[in-house]
């Protein structure tokens, strides 16, 4: 599941959070990892499909993330899901803290990439979750592109 992104190298890809949640704003933050964990993401095992992110203490944390155990560690090898602290800008804190607790809104992780400098980055988005009603419009939505999009590529 190792792709190509604009930024880098994607490594990890959290599909279904657009299509549970209406995202209004994202953040990009570094990630504290131990050294089998980096090698573990250089090989593309990792999945942040059920994992989501948090305030504790004035810090975020990214909960729920697995990242595979690196196959030639040792004893010292890393555990799948451990959390993960999130380095990020205290004005950044305090502005997603504030959205979380203020306006109810969840802090979802959307993809897990390595920068053109090589860090291992995690791209946030502040969200809030969709109705069954709001999701059903927007694949209403997405089937109306596509047919139109058919339309004027046969007619247009």
């Amino acid at each position: 599941m190792v792709k190509q992104d604009l930024n880098g190298r994607m490594v990890s890809e959290n599909r279904k959070a657009r299509y549970n949640y209406a995202v209004e704003d994202t953040y990009e933050a570094g990630i504290a990892l131990k050294g089998t964990e980096v090698k573990a993401l250089r090989k593309g095992t990792a999945n942040i499909a059920e994992s989501y992110a948090e305030e504790k203490n004035g810090e975020i944390w990214l909960i729920n993330a697995h990242i595979d155990e690196f196959s030639h560690g040792n004893i010292h090898n890393h555990e799948p899901r451990r959390p993960r602290k999130l380095l990020l800008h205290r004005k950044e804190i305090n502005k997603i803290a504030g959205a979380i607790q203020r306006a109810g809104m969840t802090l979802v992780p959307l993809k897990i990439y390595f920068n053109d400098r090589g860090r291992a980055k995690i791209l946030l988005g502040l969200a809030r979750g969709k109705k069954a009603h709001d999701k059903r419009e927007d694949i209403k939505q997405r089937d109306w592109d596509r047919q139109k999009q058919r339309l004027l590529k046969d007619y247009g």
